[in-house]
């Protein structure tokens, strides 16, 4: 797969090619989030509509065309779009699908409308239309469709074995949200404005999910030894959900009709439970990062800004480990960002579907984004015992402010 994204915030002209796990490093604001909203918008584009309602659910920062499109000092011509191209293989053919979003930014729409879209098989094309042609579709011209809806999510429709991709590309990437989860709502105090199902963008409904994945009988916890979990968690002998008893909370607390239990290893029985509202706040992110990996109904595409928030570093990284076994085992495509040097010390990039990029400014502010692949020049640095939160800190891998 290869993604290309333009116009966008600082992404003037960028393009990658992401694998299972993707980590994106770089200085504040070089543009690591922005490359994650700019996926949310893909994504709005392929599902159907791209409005303020459809991104705000999808965990992107809400903001006016102006703020969206790409406006450097440098550039001779602004441009009115924002434009994405996806190349995938698929069942041994080549297909790319392009889209052009457009609105004015003097008189704002509230959907965002199509300028041009098209789907090509092996460089022919299945589905398109522009609005050259009124927005008529090839190889379907009567039927019609709205210049605000997504080419995609009609094709869903359409029996037809030319469009079988379309369905591939639209169940994989119509559910993508950025998680950016917080603590409050992981104590289970705050409502997540965000519900999403299994687990809402700031981390609600995280109990229910542990229920979901917790298996005493055969000591699991979704797919992963339930050892390898506790290992993780090292002051709890036991996770569990349930009703929250008397006397192990403040009635003066608001809470969730079910909680997060922890069994604290170092205290007396009868006085060694916890809540998720009394628990470390690292636990309860080890738990929503690896739920979110595991869950069966967790978006086939998603995004975690800051993956190592309340994360010790050594924590960091070995939960990354596990956060990349995961995902593979559950082929589900993740894009993260971090600033925690260790959890470049849990990524084995020796396997391709495991992938790190730099992201940078370049002299004119334009974002630029490199992969970081293991050459010659990172194995004889690794032979000479430097890691890669070590060469990340001492700037031989890019992605760091120049202060």
């Amino acid at each position: 797969m290869k993604i290309k994204i333009s116009h966008f915030k600082s992404l003037l002209n960028v393009s990658f090619d992401p694998g299972v796990v993707n980590v994106f490093i770089g200085s504040n604001g070089s543009g690591k989030s922005a490359i994650l909203e700019a996926l949310g918008v893909l994504s709005a584009a392929i599902s159907g509509n791209v409005n303020d309602s459809v991104l705000y659910n999808k965990g992107v920062r809400l903001g006016t065309p102006s703020l969206y499109k790409s406006s450097f000092k440098d550039q001779k011509r602004l441009s009115l779009n924002i434009e994405f191209d996806i190349d995938w293989e698929n069942k041994n053919d080549h297909w790319n699908y392009k889209v052009n979003l457009s609105n004015p930014i003097e008189k704002p729409n509230p959907n965002w409308n199509y300028y041009t879209e098209k789907l090509e098989k092996n460089n022919k094309k299945i589905l398109g239309r522009s609005r050259a042609s009124k927005f008529q579709l090839n190889n379907f011209p009567k039927m019609e469709l709205d210049s605000s809806k997504g080419l995609l999510s009609f094709a869903q429709g359409i029996e037809s074995d030319e469009t079988d991709f379309a369905s591939d590309l639209y169940d994989s990437i119509k559910d993508y949200a950025i998680y950016t989860p917080n603590t409050t709502t992981l104590r289970g105090v705050q409502i997540d404005p965000f519900q999403k199902e299994p687990l809402g963008l700031l981390g609600g409904q995280l109990s229910k999910v542990i229920e979901d994945l917790m298996n005493l009988d055969e000591e699991l916890f979704g797919t992963m030894d339930l050892d390898d979990l506790l290992e993780l968690i090292s002051w709890t002998n036991e996770v569990s959900t349930g009703k929250v008893s008397k006397g192990i909370i403040s009635p003066n607390v608001p809470t969730t009709p079910k909680t997060i239990k922890f069994t604290d290893r170092f205290m007396r029985e009868g006085r060694n439970e916890l809540t998720a509202y009394d628990a470390s706040e690292g636990s309860l992110y080890v738990l929503f990062l690896l739920s979110l990996v595991m869950h069966e109904s967790s978006p086939r595409m998603l995004a975690v800004d800051n993956f190592d928030q309340a994360l010790n570093p050594r924590l960091a990284r070995k939960v990354t480990k596990f956060f990349c076994d995961e995902a593979i085992k559950h082929n589900r495509r993740c894009f993260l960002t971090t600033h925690n040097p260790l959890v470049l010390d849990g990524l084995d990039l020796n396997n391709d579907e495991i992938r790190l990029f730099t992201v940078d400014r370049n002299y004119y502010g334009h974002t630029v984004i490199n992969r970081v692949e293991i050459n010659s020049n990172l194995r004889e640095l690794g032979s000479k015992g430097y890691s890669l939160s070590e060469l990340w800190i001492e700037g031989r891998l890019g992605g760091i402010p120049n202060i």
